[in-house]
């Protein structure tokens, strides 16, 4: 891990120094993204290797005197594919400028290209800002891009090339004619 970068910070000073950190971060330390990550031990013995995740944050004021940081963020992110069920590496790149609050109520007074930050106590963490990016870069179902979509199914054993091949079975068909058999007069 790269240590050019405090765990805390105090965005208005870094701002009024425009200051610029970067390195990297390992995703282990990201606990709210740690539980959608692949397993670094899964079922097939060999562990998965988790890359840190790189940033680069560069504090400023804007032209009204609102503290921004400017953020990118790159990462390989270990997921498990979704059609697969096999782990793999997700390319993540993002680029978001933040506007830094310290009251929720003053994120209606940002402009509309900033993305609120909230602070609080006068301090922020590195580690939460580049967490949150990459907790919005996670796919809502992971897909390998390397596995093919499935382009056919099996029912009852049969293969079907077209869902409107495939058979329609209905278990409870008969269910009102057999309730009417048993029904006592």
């Amino acid at each position: 891990m790269s240590r050019e970068f405090p765990d805390l910070l105090d965005p208005w000073k870094a701002a009024d120094g425009h200051r610029t950190f970067e390195g990297s971060m390992p995703l282990a330390r990201m606990q709210r993204l740690v539980p959608l990550l692949a397993p670094r031990e899964p079922d097939s013995g060999r562990p998965i290797e988790w890359p840190d995740a790189r940033f680069r944050a560069r504090f400023a004021h804007d032209q009204e005197g609102t503290v921004n940081v400017e953020l990118w963020v790159e990462a390989e992110l270990p997921l498990i594919c979704q059609r697969s069920l096999r782990p793999y590496l997700e390319s993540v790149s993002r680029h978001s400028l933040l506007g830094v609050i310290e009251d929720p109520n003053e994120q209606d007074a940002l402009p509309d290209h900033y993305e609120p930050i909230l602070v609080e106590q006068g301090r922020m963490a590195l580690l939460d800002i580049v967490e949150d990016e990459l907790l919005l870069a996670v796919p809502q179902v992971p897909r390998d891009p390397a596995v093919p979509e499935v382009e056919w199914s099996t029912v009852g054993g049969q293969t079907a090339d077209r869902p409107e091949e495939m058979e329609t079975r209905r278990p409870f068909e008969n269910l009102a004619e057999l309730l009417g058999k048993h029904r006592p007069d």
